[in-house]
């Protein structure tokens, strides 16, 4: 999100008489109220936010949120609109919506629902613009994940027996709990099935909750869930921003690839021990989900402890996030490209990201093309890619796709053309690697990074 944009736009527009989160009364006859923003559904695009036709946020992702901002009140309603970013053009999916407004009050209006179920709608939540009292924090609960069965939200002191503890409050998709003042200190939230405390599906573990906190907590879907992990996550929207908290218990995940082509069959040992043996190149794993913890990670040759070429290093891998730890480059100069996945499916279009692994190409023009076109007539979709480069998700309508990779400025075609097939709600990795041994042609890996493999 632009912030400095929308401060900007928010300023010169006239349907605004304040423009910061404080709600400053410079004028004593107006009155104001505050409005919040967030992205919460899980399949939706990037979105643009537009308030009387003027756009006031941009390219709002998934889990992410407005800050409060402060506007005044007035006799007409405000008209909302939501465009999604898609790769046919934007596309308006909530709105315009006329919505009246009522001065010292707290709006949040979330995107909740789905694109692919068409239930995508905005849900608008307010609470009484007041202050916390001294030595407490407050906390307005928002059931935003459609899956999500009616739950228990239970918020106790860590380690609490919730067998013996009452829930906050029992709520389904759409309804709230609270505003609610707890005094400020360490807490464990914890969401179970209605009535049903011993199955908990949602863990905070313990957090601090300080003196005069005012958070807005949406329960969203957790889009990066394996079997074992939490099907919610949590994404607080504190008056500034947003902040995601995840399950304590959420995993990390792994895909290993061996893509240099000099190399013979590697072992990947972890902490010591044989990960992976016997890896040949152009491998590359499936996920494999692991606790979020550092992990001590070495290449060597297979079943020669003596030869390693990569490490040991150490590799923080993070809760919730998904990597691809690629070797690269050729034996002499081989190392470790570690990325970071994203799962999320969107219903609109299909993910599509390119790496550059081929260290005998080095820099390339890469054409995505209908199938059987050829390239004689095209520009290059993306011009004098180098090695180790990564394309980042590119958003793409469902098809079939001709990749070709050429000598940059160039039609010498150095790989395929290679069809892919992509359908929307898909996300994929495409790798263009070196020739295989004892062959002179190069390839395109097609990897599916979509939700991980469960356990």
């Amino acid at each position: 999100m632009k912030f400095a944009k929308l401060i900007t736009l928010l300023c010169g527009a006239l349907i605004l008489a304040a423009c910061d989160s404080d709600n400053n009364r410079n004028n004593i006859d107006e009155e104001f109220f505050a409005l919040q923003v967030l992205h919460a559904s899980p399949d939706a695009p990037p979105v643009n936010v537009f308030v009387d036709g003027v756009e006031v946020l941009s390219n709002v992702d998934y889990k992410q949120g407005s800050a409060k901002l402060g506007l005044s009140v007035r006799d007409l309603p405000y008209r909302i609109r939501v465009d999604a970013i898609t790769s046919g053009g934007d596309v308006t999916v909530i709105g315009p919506a006329e919505l009246n407004f009522e001065a010292d009050t707290v709006y949040t209006i979330a995107a909740v629902g789905g694109v692919a179920s068409g239930t995508l709608a905005p849900a608008v939540i307010s609470q009484p613009d007041t202050a916390v009292g001294a030595g407490a924090a407050r906390l307005f609960v928002l059931h935003g994940a459609e899956a999500a069965p009616t739950v228990d939200v239970f918020v106790t002191a860590p380690g609490a027996d919730l067998t013996a503890e009452a829930p906050v409050g029992t709520f389904a998709f759409g309804e709230t709990i609270g505003p609610a003042e707890v005094p400020a200190g360490d807490y464990q939230v914890r969401v179970t099935p209605a009535g049903v405390p011993g199955t908990v599906v949602y863990d905070s573990g313990t957090v601090t909750l300080g003196d005069g906190n005012d958070f807005v907590v949406t329960a969203v879907p957790n889009t990066a869930a394996t079997a074992t992990s939490s099907p919610i996550s949590l994404v607080l929207s504190t008056g500034s921003g947003t902040a995601e908290l995840r399950d304590v218990n959420a995993p990390t995940g792994l895909r290993i690839g061996h893509l240099s082509p000099d190399t013979p069959e590697v072992d990947v040992v972890v902490n010591g021990g044989v990960y992976l043996a016997d890896v040949p190149y152009p491998a590359v794993t499936d996920f494999a989900p692991l606790p979020a913890d550092t992990y001590n990670v070495a290449v060597q040759a297979a079943g020669n402890p003596g030869v390693v070429p990569i490490g040991p290093v150490d590799l923080t891998l993070e809760a919730g996030t998904f990597y691809k730890v690629l070797a690269v480059n050729f034996f002499s100069s081989i190392e470790a490209w570690i990325l970071t996945d994203d799962p999320r499916p969107i219903a609109t279009d299909a993910k599509v990201r390119i790496l550059h692994a081929s260290p005998t190409a080095q820099d390339v023009d890469i054409y995505l093309t209908a199938p059987g076109a050829g390239i004689a007539d095209a520009d290059p979709t993306l011009a004098s890619v180098p090695f180790q480069a990564n394309t980042g998700y590119l958003a793409l309508p469902a098809g079939d796709y001709d990749v070709t990779v050429t000598l940059p400025g160039t039609k010498d075609v150095a790989i395929g053309p290679a069809t892919i097939s992509i359908e929307n709600g898909g996300v994929y990795t495409a790798i263009a690697r070196d020739p295989l041994p004892g062959e002179t042609e190069f390839g395109l890996i097609v990897l599916n990074d979509g939700f991980p493999v469960e356990e």
